[in-house]
C-alpha cells in the first residue's frame, strides 16, 4: 500500500493551533447543519407530496363529477383543489422562507465558523474520528482514495 493514501488529504488535516475543543465545536456545528439539511429535504418531500394530493384532488374531483355527484366534485374543487397550506401559502412559499430566513442564514453561519478557526476546512471532526477509528495499513481502510479516485 502506498504512503500517499495513509495520510489524510491536506484538507481533512488539522490546521496548527486548533485545539480538540475547537475540532469537537466544529463538529457540533456540522452536524446541526447536517440535521438542518436533513429537516429541509423532508420539508421538500412535504412539498412535492402536497403537490401531488392537490393533482389527486383535482382527479377526484373530476370522478366525483362524471359519477354523478357535481355538487361534491365542485366544492371539492373549489374548496380544497389549490388551497393554501398555510395562511396565504403554498408549499413552494413555505420552502422558498425556510431557505432564505433559515437554512441559508445557518450555511452563512457555519462557513464563517470554519472560516475563522479551521482555515475553511470541512469535517475535521470525522476526519480525526476516522483516523483513530480504521485499522492504518489495512486494504480498504486507506486514510485517501489514491490519485485519480
Amino acid at each position: 500500500m502506498s504512503t500517499d493514501r495513509e495520510v489524510p488529504a491536506p484538507q481533512h488535516r488539522r490546521p496548527r493551533g486548533v485545539s480538540d475543543d475547537t475540532v469537537a465545536a466544529l463538529g457540533k456545528v456540522s452536524e446541526a447543519l447536517e440535521t438542518v439539511e436533513r429537516a429541509r429535504g423532508h420539508l421538500y418531500s412535504f412539498h412535492q407530496l402536497i403537490g401531488h394530493a392537490d393533482r389527486q384532488l383535482g382527479e377526484a374531483a373530476d370522478a366525483l363529477h362524471e359519477a354523478g355527484h357535481a355538487h361534491l366534485a365542485y366544492r371539492l374543487r373549489t374548496e380544497m383543489v389549490g388551497r393554501n397550506v398555510l395562511s396565504g401559502r403554498w408549499t413552494f412559499q413555505i420552502v422558498e422562507e425556510f431557505d432564505d430566513n433559515y437554512w441559508s442564514p445557518l450555511r452563512e453561519h457555519e462557513q464563517t465558523i470554519r472560516g475563522e478557526l479551521a482555515e475553511g476546512r470541512r469535517h475535521l471532526f470525522e476526519a480525526q474520528m476516522k483516523e483513530e477509528r480504521r485499522t492504518h495499513g489495512r486494504a480498504g481502510h486507506e486514510a485517501r482514495p489514491s490519485e485519480g479516485e
